[in-house]
């Protein structure tokens, strides 16, 4: 099992943060993990996006050049990197912020409602963290559970945004907790 990933969105919605949890979540989990991210005018409003790898195997390169799977937590993003992925790929996009659907035929694609899924579990900053939950439920093997995100929270959140991680939790048990339709 190895999972190539690309999330992208504007700076400032968390998915430099998503990744390195996802990361160290599949490191905990006995995975072998790798984590870039790109940051260039993102904490402008431009967009933000890394790479993460998830495998049961050693990473040979860090480089995604056709990712399996593309989260998209807005318009640009999903325009840019939804091209990117390769055949019979998963886009995970965010339809609060997304009026459009995917182009590609060759994909398959999860509409996600994560500002309102957010918002539910009274975090409405925690979009990324809905996709994660989302992710660890419709992605087989990427983790085994949702208890190796709370060892990536405790390492990834400074000390003085700790008191955040419960509801981070919360939030990422509660997308788990959902059904998800994806369309082929």
């Amino acid at each position: 099992m190895t999972n190539e990933i690309i999330f992208a969105g504007f700076g400032g919605q968390g998915v430099i943060l998503a990744g390195k949890i996802l990361a160290l979540a599949g490191m905990s989990d006995g995975k072998f993990v790798s984590h870039i991210p790109s940051y260039g005018a993102a904490m402008r409003g431009g967009t933000a996006n890394c790479s993460v790898i998830v495998s049961d195997e050693e990473i040979a390169s860090p480089v995604i050049e056709k990712p399996d799977v593309v989260v998209a937590l807005n318009k640009p993003s999903m325009t840019k990197f939804e091209q990117w992925l390769k055949p019979g790929g998963l886009l995970i996009y965010n339809k609060s912020l997304i009026d459009i659907e995917p182009k590609r035929k060759d994909i398959r694609s999860l509409a996600l409602d994560c500002n309102k899924i957010a918002e539910e579990t009274n975090n409405p900053r925690g979009a990324n963290m809905v996709v994660l939950g989302c992710m660890a439920k419709v992605i087989p093997g990427m983790v085994s559970s949702i208890k190796p995100f709370e060892y990536a929270l405790d390492e990834a959140i400074s000390a003085r945004n700790k008191k955040f991680n419960p509801i981070n939790i919360a939030t990422i048990e509660e997308a788990f907790k959902k059904d998800y339709e994806i369309y082929e």
